[in-house]
């Protein structure tokens, strides 16, 4: 079906993106997945197609200018690699390079961002607590002022390609409780006072690194404050809503892998004289799959239009968040269930998206979370 708002740059951008994961990703997944890594050239390559500039000023490295359809074309594409962490790694710059460049001092601008959308150089979101996951308001990370300094102490939790990065956009209380009374800094990894552990034995995303990061009277420049006191909540709202956008994009390029892979796998395999795909219930189930995919296209073209016109519909994309989630997983069991034994063995990509289906339903805020925010926009 033609997309009306497919555009000769938009498609150009896409084709690129998914010439680099064909050749350069998609059918290294599997091994890098067992090896727990993955190339950090891939950071580099998908820099230099622009897929990091998009919103930052071209001073800094950045395209100059956002398109919200390019930013779910990359999303998408990336995502029918096959491999969940090499899209969570590199998502960890997406989401923290935009306060970076919304909040960041011009000093801190020029000498961080160039690096970073590049690719040269990772960066990572630090929100998420042990004892808070989606619940910000309760965050218990502190950071007093000391002089021309500010002291961190607490701790973060599942932060993504915390590991190879080098700079963290790191969320602390400065006053009371509260969405109002947290801040946002830029913590370098050689702060000190700052150490991390990694996370192990995930469910997925074994090729990407995860990470609970520790400030113990960490001390961080007072001009590392990024944006105003007590402000940072409501600084970086645009930017969750984007992340939400990218998750939404993410699912939906696993669920188009899912049934490309289904479909030339009920072509393939044979059963009872015939075609798997000649059989009725094969055929229904893949009409079903694909239909979730058209709403999932649906949703995210109108997201786009509305983002690129200078709206953020909150409702709709917290609504798109927790739709598509649901959907990715049906998707990808029923592809599980078309490829039967072949989809339970390590090495097969649809084994893995299984795997890998649920945490897009809890990151960047679980369903139960957007349920609930989407009635409250509605003013329920």
């Amino acid at each position: 079906m033609r997309n009306p708002f497919e555009t000769e740059e938009r498609r150009a951008f896409r084709d690129a993106v998914r010439r680099l994961v064909d050749v350069e990703i998609r059918p290294f997944a599997d091994a890098w997945d067992e090896a727990g890594a993955f190339p950090w050239e891939i950071h580099e390559k998908l820099g230099a197609l622009g897929c990091f500039g998009l919103g930052i000023d071209a001073e800094y490295g950045g395209l100059g200018f956002d398109d919200c359809f390019m930013r779910i074309a990359y999303g998408e594409e990336l995502s029918r690699c096959g491999a969940g962490g090499v899209v969570a790694d590199i998502g960890a710059r997406l989401i923290s390079i935009g306060p970076i460049h919304a909040l960041g001092s011009e000093e801190i601008k020029r000498r961080v961002l160039p690096d970073v959308v590049a690719g040269r150089k990772g960066s990572s979101l630090a929100i998420t607590e042990p004892s808070g996951g989606s619940d910000v308001a309760s965050m218990r990370t502190v950071a007093r002022r000391d002089g021309d300094s500010y002291v961190l102490n607490g701790s973060k939790t599942f932060i993504t390609g915390s590991l190879f990065s080098d700079y963290f956009v790191v969320a602390a209380r400065t006053g009371e409780g509260g969405l109002n009374g947290i801040s946002l800094f830029l913590v370098e990894r050689d702060a000190p006072g700052f150490t991390m552990t990694p996370l192990e034995r995930k469910m997925g995303w074994w090729c990407s690194d995860q990470a609970t990061l520790f400030f113990d009277q960490c001390r961080v420049p007072a001009g590392h404050l990024l944006g105003e006191e007590n402000r940072g909540f409501i600084s970086i709202m645009r930017n969750f809503n984007l992340e939400r956008v990218a998750l939404i994009a993410q699912a939906q390029g696993m669920m188009k892998m899912c049934l490309d892979e289904a479909i030339a796998w009920a072509r393939q395999r044979r059963t009872f004289g015939k075609a798997l795909i000649e059989h009725q219930v094969i055929r229904h189930k893949i009409a079903e799959m694909s239909a979730r995919v058209d709403a999932v296209d649906a949703l995210l073209n109108q997201i786009a239009w509305n983002v690129n016109e200078g709206d953020m519909p909150v409702a709709e994309i917290t609504k798109a968040k927790f739709f598509s989630t649901t959907a990715l997983q049906y998707v990808v069991s029923e592809a599980v269930q078309i490829l039967g034994g072949a989809g339970f063995l390590r090495g097969n990509v649809i084994e893995r998206a299984y795997r890998e289906a649920k945490v897009v339903a809890i990151g960047g805020g679980s369903e139960e979370i957007m349920r609930d925010l989407a009635a409250r926009q509605m003013g329920l």
